[in-house]
């Protein structure tokens, strides 16, 4: 599977404290990988058909599409925030 990163995830990234991007790098890596591991704690998003979440940290979740063999990464931020579909 390889990874896309969407221009708002980008944005969102960019955003981030080092020690959260270190530890979405790292996320992203076992998504890539794995997409049911349990330390992402992966969902489907309710009300959608084809986004999902998954955990960064306590803190942190991303949400991503797959498309094909294609990990399409859309948005990261911090929980309470939350993530738009």
């Amino acid at each position: 599977m390889t990874a896309t990163y969407e221009s708002s995830f980008l944005r969102d990234y960019a955003s981030l404290p080092e020690s959260v991007r270190r530890r979405a790098e790292k996320q992203i890596r076992v998504l890539l990988q794995n997409p049911r591991h349990p330390s992402l704690r992966a969902r489907k998003i309710q009300g959608s058909t084809d986004i999902y979440e998954a955990r960064v940290t306590g803190d942190y979740r991303m949400t991503y599409k797959i498309v094909g063999e294609t990990l399409r990464l859309r948005r990261i931020g911090s929980h309470e925030i939350y993530l738009s579909p």
